[in-house]
């Protein structure tokens, strides 16, 4: 049993569950995904986490395994890693937190009815959460989320410039959705000074920079501009960055459609 850290109520009780593979990079030019021998249905999986918090190691490393190895059968796993910024106040700022993830979080606890906050948290296709270092309730999330279809969606023409990445999409027609876009940064690692994790060098894989919801009239064919200046900074690698979208119904949270590309700098 995993003991998720909640935010005034710090277990200490998960070490060493898994000490999985940390990080398996994908090297650039290649997909960021193994082929599959059959149908994988694309699913969304968010690691809400945090440099701060001393049980979020294993499920960043469980991140990785899963967006290198994809060990769930019959799901493709579209990773975002989403780091908070309550942990911040420990004696560690960590340099990938971002107030929206913050924010992104605190709409899932309300929607889940949950009491606090709490990392790591994985949340799967916006309608399932679970301790995000329990491999088996992972593996379960998935495994559930992978047997109902999504509908299709397409990025086209993706491209950084100017500090930003400007895309257009094609997607089925789905009434009441809205689109959501990520950029995310391949690879990152820190030296962690101070806190829970003092003395650690953290690994992460496709850590969020901005996400941006572009509303329900976002698939009219048009280009899309996503600007995330805050790419280059001391962790940063200079590898590509990922640009994940997906289309989310507003009322119910549910990930219709997923889909990434990887983007060249």
């Amino acid at each position: 049993m995993a003991f998720p850290h909640f935010k005034k109520n710090h277990s200490r009780a998960f070490v060493a569950l898994v000490a999985l593979a940390a990080s398996c990079l994908v090297p650039f030019g290649q997909s960021i995904h193994p082929p599959a021998a059959s149908h994988r249905e694309p699913v969304l999986v968010e690691l809400f986490t945090s440099e701060g918090c001393s049980d979020c190691p294993p499920a960043d490393a469980l991140l990785a395994r899963l967006d290198a190895t994809q060990f769930v059968p019959g799901a493709q796993a579209i990773v975002l890693s989403e780091h908070v910024t309550y942990w911040d106040h420990e004696g560690w700022r960590d340099p990938f937190s971002l107030d929206a993830m913050t924010e992104r979080q605190q709409r899932y606890v309300d929607r889940f009815a949950l009491d606090s906050s709490y990392t790591p948290q994985i949340v799967v296709d916006g309608i399932e959460q679970v301790v995000g270092n329990n491999v088996r309730a992972v593996t379960g999330a998935l495994t559930r989320a992978a047997s109902k279809p999504k509908s299709e969606v397409a990025i086209v023409d993706a491209h950084w410039t100017n500090g930003a990445v400007v895309f257009s999409m094609k997607a089925e027609p789905r009434n009441g959705t809205t689109l959501v876009a990520a950029i995310a940064e391949d690879a990152t690692q820190s030296e962690v000074a101070r806190g829970e994790n003092a003395g650690r060098t953290l690994h992460h894989v496709a850590v969020v920079r901005v996400l941006k919801d572009f509303g329900a009239n976002a698939l009219d064919g048009r280009s899309r501009r996503l600007a995330a200046d805050n790419v280059s900074h001391p962790g940063s690698s200079a590898g590509p960055l990922r640009l994940v979208v997906f289309l989310v119904d507003p009322k119910t949270g549910h990930v219709a459609a997923v889909t990434e590309q990887t983007v060249p700098r």
